[in-house]
């Protein structure tokens, strides 16, 4: 039997392999909106991270008529309000790469002290089921969050993950100690805010045939 398709609202190689990791998906294979070819992008406008995965998830089920998986994820700082929040991937402009993020976000908490550096990372799933569409329409979703705790480091120390990972220190870490850049994939997939949201996901998503079991 061929595997089932689990659409990934994203066009990000980075999500993409790191969900397909986390979801383990033994009855069925994750695919992205490249693999399908599919146009365009869904506005992103909602003031939420729950807000803006419905939004993906939405625009991915109604271009393939197939179960969508949406991740929308991002970083918010304590002294900063929660900014950058949805904002997290433009943070320093519409066309910011991680690095020019990760400057502006270590000057603007310059000087401060590790008490007040504090962060979280979050990740809100939203998945979309055009298949289970109700008689007036309207698109069954299910969303599940994971946040990761820890503070903004002073310096950006390693060079794996993405993002934010060189200059985010976990809680579980020293003040001054490691960063996301520099966990392997496997300890940062047993403490990340995506996995956390993941392993919330996958008994929704085993009950829906996929046998999901990221744990």
């Amino acid at each position: 039997m061929a595997a089932r398709r689990l659409v990934l609202a994203t066009r990000s190689a980075h999500k993409l392999r790191e969900l397909t990791e986390l979801l383990a998906l033994p009855a069925g294979v994750l695919v992205s909106l490249d693999d399908l070819g599919v146009a365009g992008d869904p506005v992103e406008d909602g003031a939420t991270f729950e807000a803006n995965a419905r939004i993906k998830a939405r625009f991915a089920a109604a271009a393939t008529g197939l179960p969508s998986l949406a991740d929308d994820s991002g970083i918010e700082v304590d002294a900063l309000d929660g900014r950058p929040g949805v904002l997290t991937r433009r943070f320093a402009g519409p066309a910011a790469t991680d690095l020019d993020n990760n400057r502006k976000l270590l000057g603007a908490l310059a000087g401060l002290p590790a008490a007040r550096r504090g962060a979280r990372y979050v990740c809100v799933l939203a998945l979309a089921l055009p298949e289970a569409r109700g008689p007036r329409g309207g698109l069954p979703m299910i969303l599940r969050r994971g946040t990761c705790r820890g503070r903004i480091a002073t310096a950006s120390r390693g060079k794996c993950g993405f993002g934010y990972d060189p200059i985010f220190e976990p809680l579980r870490e020293p003040v001054g100690s490691r960063t996301l850049g520099l966990y392997t994939a496997a300890e940062k997939h047993a403490i990340s805010h995506r996995a956390r949201a993941a392993r919330r996901m996958a008994p929704i998503l085993r009950d829906l045939g996929f046998s999901t079991d990221p744990e």
